[in-house]
């Protein structure tokens, strides 16, 4: 489906799992055809059906993404807590992941509103050494535009959720 029937329910799922699990796995292939899941942790969603990600650490992703821009980015909340109560009712009460489907810019330097972001969203973490060694350094993003959604599916729990089904 497209991302534009669903996109508010697609940023909960994503905000969810930026909470529970803390990174989202980009999945990309390189000039020879070799997949390749890379972790991202810096994923910010706009309004608009795109995004961006700061392009730290991603040296294979960045590799990949000269060969072939198109990506997949699955977001899936790992939260124990949303899983227990869900097993427990035989139900999602909504969707536990998502599929995103998209293409990949050129590295830019990033806007001062995005390295603000970014600075928030990292602020704990940097109180500690190693959050101040890995998290000081973001300087440029990539723009992602999605163009495809997949819902990742557990047909029997989550009938009721999303309004147009999607293949698994």
């Amino acid at each position: 489906m497209k991302p534009g029937e669903q996109w508010d329910e697609i940023r909960r799922v994503v905000a969810r799992t930026q909470r529970s699990t803390g990174h989202f796995a980009i999945g990309s292939v390189d000039a020879d055809g070799m997949p390749n899941v890379t972790p991202v942790g810096t994923l910010f969603l706009r309004g608009d059906h795109t995004g961006y990600y700061f392009d730290q650490y991603t040296s294979a992703l960045a590799r990949n993404l000269d060969a072939d821009p198109r990506v997949c980015l699955m977001a899936v909340d790992s939260g124990s807590l949303f899983w227990f109560r869900s097993l427990l009712a035989g139900r999602f009460t909504a969707p536990p992941g998502v599929r995103l489907y998209g293409t990949v810019s050129a590295r830019r330097a990033a806007t001062a509103d995005e390295l603000a972001r970014v600075r928030q969203r990292v602020r704990p973490m940097r109180l500690l050494k190693g959050g101040r060694l890995l998290w000081s350094d973001f300087t440029h993003v990539r723009d992602i535009t999605f163009t495809e959604v997949r819902p990742v599916r557990y047909p029997v729990m989550m009938s009721h959720l999303w309004q147009k089904q999607a293949p698994a």
